[in-house]
């Protein structure tokens, strides 16, 4: 069966000779990484609907990565995975023990190995089973984010995957802006975002957050059967992705009319955002732009103290996870690095602003590319 790679094979083997590399400093002879984005980073393998089901990539300090995953998902294994070397389990077979079977494949006398712990795919039940079977004399070692730092930076061809989404973000916001009108019900601009969003390249249908009245002050809403009423405020988030590579941003919307009052809020919303994506740049601490965010949404007078984060990191995620591992949050103080990638935003009084964001050599490039307004239907 032909491989339908989507990188090239150089580029998997270069982010696995990374990683490994990191693995000698830290004097590991091997990895267990557990993340599905993990896998699917080091080496392409990935079941659009069966991820949830057990599968690991077993990394030694040299060589190439042993995949472990369910028969079930060969036909994904055969197109998607830049490499060969695989264990497969069946239904109703014990997964631990061919997870040891892997790690004793590249081990051989070598002691110490290191394993996503965080990753959801490794609950406190699988890893007691884990340890159960594998030599009691290994070395253990919580690998933390070894893998996740090599993956917030993009590659040209990761970045290109980014703006094709952001193009699909831009044509769901147009969906919304013609279908959030007087007598429509949230469930109807859902519909309409989803539906544009696979037309444009998205993977899949999939609204990002769209709530209207009371629910618009609420960051993290769903659509239901509402119905607008003039002069509602209606938040939009679009949440696309091509290749599992998000990109998103939110806009405040006014059903038929919007007061000056509010006009100028979104304005100044806007403005704050500007002032600060102005500060990213290489080797810039995050704390400059993630403290005029924060002094800025203050000074509206709207809130006494601003709690949200203000820069997430984002690029290839899978549920459950919604976002990278790098953010903004007060006292933050990581630096901006060319190829990082953020969604970054600001959200008051129901009215959400936000872009995402690859950091440049010089600056930053705007992923995501919609007017800059308050969008009035």
């Amino acid at each position: 069966m032909p491989r339908n790679l989507i990188f090239s094979e150089s580029e998997y083997r270069q982010r696995v000779t990374n990683v490994q590399a990191d693995m000698r400093e830290k004097e590991l002879d091997a990895l267990i990484a557990l993340e599905p984005e993990s896998v699917a980073y080091l080496t392409g393998y990935l079941s659009p609907r069966g991820y949830n089901g057990f599968h690991c990539a077993v990394v030694p300090a040299e060589g190439e990565p042993v995949i472990v995953y369910r028969r079930a998902e060969m036909y994904h294994f055969e197109r998607s995975c830049a490499f060969e070397k695989s264990f497969r389990w069946s239904d109703g077979d014990n997964t631990e023990q061919l997870v040891a079977k892997a790690v004793a494949s590249v081990l051989g006398n070598k002691r110490r190995l290191g394993v996503e712990m965080f990753s959801w795919q490794l609950n406190a039940s699988r890893f007691k089973a884990l340890k159960a079977v594998l030599p009691v004399d290994l070395q253990i070692e919580d690998v933390g984010n070894l893998v996740r730092r090599r993956r917030i930076i993009k590659s040209t061809a990761e970045l290109n995957y980014m703006r094709q989404a952001g193009r699909a973000a831009e044509a769901a916001m147009d969906a919304a802006r013609g279908v959030a009108r007087v007598g429509a019900s949230e469930r109807e601009i859902g519909a309409a975002v989803a539906a544009a969003m696979v037309r444009a390249g998205s993977d899949r249908a999939e609204p990002g957050p769209i709530a209207s009245g009371e629910a618009a002050h609420s960051i993290h809403c769903v659509f239901t059967d509402r119905i607008l009423e003039r002069g509602d405020t209606v938040q939009l988030e679009m949440c696309p992705h091509v290749q599992n590579y998000h990109a998103r941003f939110f806009r405040p919307l006014k059903v038929g009319e919007a007061s000056r009052d509010e006009i100028d809020f979104a304005r100044r919303l806007f403005e704050i955002q500007d002032e600060a994506l102005a500060q990213v740049r290489p080797n810039a601490s995050v704390r400059a732009a993630d403290a005029i965010y924060r002094r800025g949404a203050e000074a509206t007078g709207k809130v006494s103290e601003y709690h949200y984060k203000t820069f997430y990191s984002v690029g290839l995620m899978l549920y459950p996870n919604g976002a990278e591992y790098l953010e903004a949050a007060p006292g933050s103080d990581w630096c901006f690095e060319p190829g990082m990638t953020f969604h970054t935003y600001l959200f008051v009084d129901g009215f959400g602003v936000s872009e995402t964001i690859a950091v440049t050599d010089n600056g930053y490039e705007a992923i995501t590319r919609y007017p800059r307004e308050l969008l009035i239907s």
